[in-house]
């Protein structure tokens, strides 16, 4: 089944076209109103004084043809069905629509059907009065022994040399010239890792090769030159690049454009971009354009490079502004700015010291945390993915080890809470870590800040409870931590006290049916039922293990 978003087939290029005339940012674009079977895009601005830049051909190609049309680029564009060629009463309704005693220039990409029904609307045009000329562009280097070879994405560089030189005014013989000159110095090369798809298409006809792409695309889903064996993006631009120096004269500036064939990720194309401008053509370079979709094939996973061989008069014309939506700006080709970074470390800074009594606590929570490992991950099974308790053995073993080599300043609570919480995050990962590294920080700042411990600890949870979104009775290991806290501060030093309020809290997880937060909000009442929440048992049980330790 064809994946493409439309609602009706027979009307998928006209919408397309109205959506692109609505979204125009300048409002300067309209559909000529003549028979419904012709589509051309004209501008509202026409002025019949000037030479009239046409373009066109099958759609499909966005944003060409018609995101190229406005002041000082095109003036209409013409637009078939989707990769086929409009008709020749559809150029020549276009080239009477807005050619005036200037003339008007036709630019043809180098296919049969473009070719063909552009060339004989040209013909019956002349003789019926009109002055008109045709370029037709031919930039594929792909296959070097072809005598016609396609017109792709440096199309539209030929649309921006003579849309340039039409609006300053010039005659049809100089816009004929340097389009022609602009085209003798452009040199594309398409690549793809697969085929697009095409609407309504019963069989989804995708060509790809796993683990390989075809080298030498063109616009319209036809196979490759050549089949390579990698989909790296070094190794791809290295090739393509090769080919492209080969294929370009030795000397001269160059501009490089980066076209998206339709169904590249911005990531990739950045990723795309990188390699381009590292490779050896960047030093011949002063301009890059793109990576945008400016020639596209619906949503081929591929792209385009294109290298324009500089001159004074095409730079100028590259480099002139336009009132169009398609067109992107030349940007200067630089290297990656990096920018001094004098910020001072955020690790913490400590000196190990002892203090035995909170060296005892510190064992006691680590044990008990490593011995519940496997206890946990079976909670946790019930409910989640089954790694709560290697999470919590992974942060309390990192914890003990520096306990065991004396690397803790044990005499500095603040300090140590600081501490914790930076080594928690990096060792336990996922939110877990995050979470618990939260609550230690926040605890140990406001040590530092004169708060008792338990105040601090109460301090840390609300920071945990304000970062994560969770609260009590969310079903997490604060409907057991909150009520412990609670307890020792109205009832200081009292663990036995805090372990009963964690445990009772601990309890009401396997009664609730509704989990808020964590991944056991995503089940049902039914699967959280009877099963306890692996980190508020936790907490019960380090409480416990502190309880009896103190009592001992």
């Amino acid at each position: 089944m064809s994946q493409f978003f439309y609602n009706q087939r027979e009307n998928l290029v006209n919408d397309a076209i109205e959506g692109a005339i609505i979204a125009s940012p300048w409002n300067n674009l309209a559909r000529l109103d003549c028979d419904p079977a012709i589509r051309i895009v004209v501008r509202r601005d026409l002025d019949k004084s000037r030479v009239a830049v046409i373009s066109g051909g099958g759609a499909g190609h966005e944003p060409a043809h018609v995101g190229f049309v406005g002041k000082g680029m095109l003036t209409a564009a013409v637009c078939g069905d989707l990769f086929a060629s409009p008709s020749v009463d559809a150029v020549l309704t276009a080239i009477q629509a807005v050619t005036g005693d200037a003339g008007c220039l036709l630019i043809v990409k180098n296919y049969t059907g473009d070719r063909l029904n552009f060339g004989l609307a040209a013909e019956k045009a002349r003789r019926m009065g009109y002055k008109v000329e045709m370029v037709i562009v031919g930039d594929d280097i792909s296959l070097p022994d072809n005598k016609h070879p396609r017109g792709i994405a440096g199309t539209i560089l030929i649309h921006k040399v003579a849309g340039y030189f039409a609006e300053t005014g010039s005659n049809l013989d100089t816009v004929a010239r340097e389009a022609r000159m602009a085209m003798n110095r452009v040199f594309s090369l398409g690549v793809a890792l697969s085929s697009c798809h095409l609407p309504a298409d019963p069989q989804d006809n995708v060509r790809h090769h796993p683990g390989q792409a075809e080298l030498g695309m063109g616009i319209h889903g036809e196979p490759g030159a050549v089949v390579v064996d990698t989909q790296n993006s070094a190794d791809i631009v290295r090739l393509m690049v090769e080919k492209i120096a080969a294929a370009i004269p030795d000397t001269g500036r160059l501009m490089l454009m980066l076209n998206n064939l339709g169904g590249v990720s911005v990531t990739e194309m950045a990723i795309i971009t990188r390699e381009l401008t590292t490779s050896p053509l960047a030093i011949r370079t002063d301009w890059l354009i793109g990576p945008a979709p400016l020639v596209s094939a619906l949503d081929m996973k591929g792209f385009s490079i294109t290298a324009m061989v500089m001159e004074d008069g095409i730079e100028k014309a590259l480099l002139a502004e336009v009132k169009t939506a398609g067109w992107l700006p030349p940007v200067r080709l630089r290297p990656q700015q990096n920018m001094p970074c004098d910020i001072r470390s955020a690790r913490v800074d400590f000196t190990p010291s002892e203090n035995a009594r909170v060296g005892r606590y510190v064992e006691t929570v680590t044990a008990t945390l490593s011995g519940l490992e496997s206890e946990l991950n079976a909670l946790d099974a019930k409910v989640g993915d089954g790694d709560t308790g290697s999470t919590f053995a992974a942060g309390a073993r990192e914890i003990a080890s520096l306990l065991h080599q004396q690397q803790l300043p044990l005499d500095q609570l603040d300090t140590l809470c600081a501490l914790i919480g930076e080594r928690l995050t990096v060792v336990m990962g996922g939110s877990s870590g995050v979470l618990m590294s939260i609550f230690f920080t926040a605890a140990g700042q406001a040590i530092h800040e004169g708060k008792s411990v338990v105040a601090a600890l109460q301090a840390g949870l609300g920071q945990m409870k304000f970062y994560g979104g969770a609260d009590l009775g969310d079903r997490t290991l604060i409907d057991a931590l909150q009520p412990a806290l609670e307890a020792l501060a109205q009832h200081p030093g009292d663990l036995d006290a805090a372990y009963r309020a964690a445990q009772a809290g601990a309890d009401a997880t396997s009664h609730a049916t509704k989990a808020n937060a964590g991944r056991a909000s995503y089940l049902n009442s039914d699967s959280l039922a009877g099963n306890m929440d692996p980190g508020a048992h936790a907490i019960a049980m380090v409480f416990n293990a502190l309880a009896q330790r103190t009592s001992a």
